[in-house]
This record gives C-alpha cells, sequence and structure tokens, in this order.
C-alpha cells in the first residue's frame, strides 16, 4: 500500500538540518502549517502529542496581517517544526499544508501554471520572514511555496515530533511524476537529492471519492503508542497502521479535523 515510485530516492541520515544545501533546492519541503479554527486548542493536542512548545507570532513584524493569538510557531527545544494557524474564514478547509522550498516564487508560479497547474494565493511578503504562496497541481492537490527572507523554514526534522515525509495522494501517478519532475527536477533527482516526499494513488489508502491531497507526516517512536495518545487528547485513527515503502503509517486527524500521519522508522 501507498508506495511511492519515481520520488523514492534517498539518503539514509535520520535528520538534517534545514540550513543544508540539499534543502535549499527548490522543491525541498521546508514548512508544515496547520489552519485550525481553535488556535489554543491545537496548542493543548500538539504540545502533549509531540511534545512542542508555542511561540506567538502576532507581534507587527512577525506576521502583519495577523491578531496577536492567530499564529503560533511550534517548536521543539527551543527551535521551529511547524505552526498552527487560526483560520480567517470558516469555510477554508481544516488541513495541514506542506511548503516547498524555492528562490524564486514569482518564476515558480509561472512555471506552475505553465505546466498545468493554478495559483491559489499569489506570492506575497510575510514582513521580512519571508514570500509565501499556495499553488494547485493540475489534479487539485494544494501545496505551499516558501521564498525564505529572515526565515529559512524548519531547524529540525526527520527525527520524533518533526516532519518526516510528504505523500501525495493522486488520481493519476504519471501525471504527478511528469508535473513534480519537471517542476521540482533537482530535488528529485539530482546529485545527492533525498527526496523528501513521494506519490500514491489515492485508492490505495483512502476512499475514491477521497480528493487529491498532500498528507503531512512527523515521526514518531512507537505508532501505536502515538495512536493511542492521539485517542486520548480527543483526535481520530482515520487510517489504521499499514507498510510502505518509507515506514510504518497511520493516518490520523486532531481534535478539529485536521488529518496528518504518524510514521515509524
Amino acid at each position: 500500500m501507498a508506495e511511492n515510485g519515481a520520488f523514492e530516492k534517498r539518503s539514509s541520515e535520520s535528520s538534517e538540518s534545514s540550513d543544508r544545501p540539499s534543502v535549499r533546492r527548490e522543491g525541498v519541503p521546508c514548512w508544515v502549517d496547520a489552519q485550525l479554527s481553535d488556535v489554543e486548542a491545537g496548542r493543548r493536542f500538539y504540545g502533549e502529542l509531540f511534545g512542542w512548545t508555542f511561540q506567538d507570532e502576532g507581534e507587527p513584524e512577525e506576521s502583519p496581517y495577523r491578531a496577536p493569538g492567530e499564529s503560533v510557531r511550534a517548536c521543539l527545544d527551543g527551535e521551529p517544526v511547524a505552526a498552527l494557524v487560526r483560520k480567517t474564514d470558516g469555510r477554508m478547509p481544516t488541513v495541514w499544508s506542506v511548503y516547498f522550498h524555492t528562490p524564486d516564487a514569482a518564476a515558480l508560479t509561472a512555471r506552475i501554471r505553465a505546466g498545468g497547474g493554478q495559483i491559489v494565493t499569489p506570492p506575497h511578503p510575510v514582513g521580512d520572514l519571508g514570500t509565501a504562496a499556495l499553488a494547485a497541481d493540475p489534479d487539485g492537490a494544494v501545496f505551499g511555496l516558501w521564498q525564505p527572507g529572515r526565515r529559512t523554514g524548519f531547524a529540525r526534522r526527520h527525527e520524533p515530533g518533526t516532519f518526516a515525509w510528504a505523500e501525495l495522494y493522486t488520481r493519476d501517478t504519471e501525471a504527478a511524476n511528469a508535473f513534480y519532475g519537471d517542476l521540482f527536477h533537482d530535488a528529485l533527482f539530482g546529485p545527492d537529492a533525498s527526496p523528501d516526499f513521494g506519490r500514491a494513488r489515492v485508492s490505495d489508502v483512502f476512499a475514491a471519492e477521497m480528493p487529491p491531497h498532500f498528507l503531512v507526516h512527523f515521526l514518531v517512536e512507537d505508532v501505536a503508542a502515538g495512536l493511542a495518545t492521539v485517542a486520548r487528547l480527543g483526535g481520530r485513527v482515520r487510517v489504521p497502521p499499514f507498510e510502505t515503502s518509507y515506514g510504518r503509517v497511520a493516518v490520523v486527524s486532531d481534535g478539529q479535523g485536521a488529518s496528518f500521519a504518524l510514521l515509524q522508522r
């Protein structure tokens, strides 16, 4: 189940700093955030599940478009690993999103359009932290772009409580291979490439009517223990543990419905 094909080239390293050269290649996952109705509830849930602490990003110089308490940076041992953001519109999905590094968001959005994708939110500055955008691939799966300014992205990954993988669930894996292989060729296939995302058919794991999407994976030491904690905190198990080419995975959601995966390697 959920075997990823063309994107499977990986190294044996268990962790990397976001400042390593390979992470700065265009197309490498560099950040994740959750859009939630209740950020405070999210702090309680993820703080206990992953051991995260939180820093308010509401000051004007940090997040000029949000009031205090609307966005918090999640940290592990004081280093940033994710963010929780309050939804400004109740019609927005409650979802975890993955952002891919780019040195030039405007140029990348032009290439996304040329490849048959769409731009959901055009590139826009986030203070002096960087430039963000949201896009969708030809199958409709939404992903983010991040052009660093003062903030580069993850300070830690590939260790318990941090980002470890993003799986694209799509209806057309061949089209996904062509689109992302062209868009992020060096990150996927370049020298010393160590991709942090793959692709699988939606129907491999989810009901056929599930829309195409990226599923963010967080590393845990023990999936079974993680599932017990998720249930105790009011979350739900969406897909019981199954084996993949990149580890043992279970799909869960928090108490507000944002889905993510626990990954044991």
